[in-house]
C-alpha cells in the first residue's frame, strides 16, 4: 500500500469536502519500534498525513513536551540512519504520506541533496524545516523537487501580507500556518487571530492551508476547520500521550476523537 503525494492527498480530501488530520510524533520516543507501531496505528485510525520529527539537540521552535521527547530519543541513541531504516520498513504499509520535520543544520551537515535523496528513498514525501527562511528556501526546494519531496513552508501570525503571499507562492503540498507566536505546546484555546490569518491567506492562494501549534482537543480541531483550514496539525498532545504507559491506545483514541470532531461527529 504505497502512500500518495501530499498534494494528491489534499486533492482527494477536497473532492470529499474533508480536511486533513496531521498528527505529529517525535521519532524514537519512547523507541523506534513504538514510533513504527504508532505510525501504522495512526494511519489506520484517522490520520491523513503524518508528520515525524527528527530529534535535534537545539530545537528552537519546539515547546517543552516535544523538547523533552527529543531529549529522551537522543538519550536512547536515536540517529537519522535508524529513523530512515524504520521508515523504509513501515512506509510501504502506510496510506498516509509521511512529512519529516527537520532543522536545517543536520541537513547541511549531511549535504542537502544526499539528505533529500535518503529521506525519499526511505518513503518520506514531504519536509518541514522550521528554521529555513524564505530567502534561503530555494537551496532546499530545488533539489527537493528533483527527488520528489514537497517542501512545506511556515507562515507566522506576525507575517505581513506581502510575505505571506511570497511564502504561499513557494510552499508545496500545503501551507503551514503557525497558530501563535512562540514555540509549540498544548494550549487551552486556539488563538483568535488564526481566523483572520486564514481569511488573509485565502485571498492570496488556493493552496491547502494547515494550522498547527497549540491544537490539542477535538473542539480546537473543529474550530479551525470551521474557520476554513484544510488541515489540522496536532503535535504536543500526541507526543505526550505516546509517552504514557498505554501510549498507543492513547494516541489512537485522540486521533479518532479529533477526526470525528473534524467531521462534525462531536456527539
Amino acid at each position: 500500500m504505497a502512500s500518495s503525494s501530499i498534494s494528491a492527498t489534499f486533492e482527494t480530501l477536497r473532492s470529499r469536502g474533508e480536511s486533513a488530520l496531521i498528527p505529529f510524533l517525535v521519532a524514537g520516543d519512547p523507541s523506534l519500534d513504538t514510533t513504527a507501531a504508532a505510525l501504522m496505528a495512526l494511519d489506520r485510525h484517522g490520520a491523513d498525513v503524518i508528520e515525524l520529527g527528527i530529534p535535534y539537540a537545539d530545537p528552537l521552535a519546539d515547546g517543552p513536551v516535544i523538547q523533552a521527547a527529543a531529549t529522551r530519543a537522543l538519550g536512547r541513541g536515536t540517529k537519522l540512519a535508524g529513523i530512515l531504516e524504520m521508515l523504509r520498513a513501515v512506509t510501504p504499509e502506510l496510506r498516509s504520506p509521511v512529512v519529516l520535520f527537520s532543522y536545517y543544520n543536520p541537513m547541511l551537515h549531511m549535504g542537502i541533496p544526499k539528505f533529500l535523496q535518503q529521506i525519499y528513498d526511505a518513503g518520506a514525501r514531504g519536509l518541514v524545516v522550521p528554521d529555513l527562511p524564505l530567502e534561503e528556501a530555494m537551496a532546499v526546494m530545488e533539489p527537493a523537487r528533483d527527488v520528489g519531496i514537497e517542501v512545506i513552508l511556515l507562515v507566522a501570525p506576525t507575517s505581513p501580507p506581502a510575505r505571506c503571499a511570497a511564502i504561499a507562492a513557494q510552499s508545496e503540498g500545503f501551507i503551514y500556518l503557525v497558530s501563535t507566536t512562540g514555540v509549540t505546546g498544548v494550549r487551552q484555546q486556539v488563538a483568535k487571530g488564526v481566523k483572520t490569518m486564514l481569511e488573509t491567506l485565502r485571498t492570496l492562494t488556493d493552496k491547502p492551508i494547515g494550522v498547527g501549534f497549540g491544537i490539542s482537543q477535538p473542539e480546537h480541531a473543529r474550530q479551525v476547520v470551521d474557520w476554513g483550514a484544510d488541515a489540522v496539525i496536532v503535535g504536543s498532545a500526541m507526543v505526550r500521550r505516546l509517552a504514557e504507559p498505554q501510549g498507543l491506545d492513547a494516541v489512537v483514541s485522540l486521533c479518532q476523537s479529533l477526526k470525528r470532531a473534524m467531521r462534525q461527529e462531536l456527539a
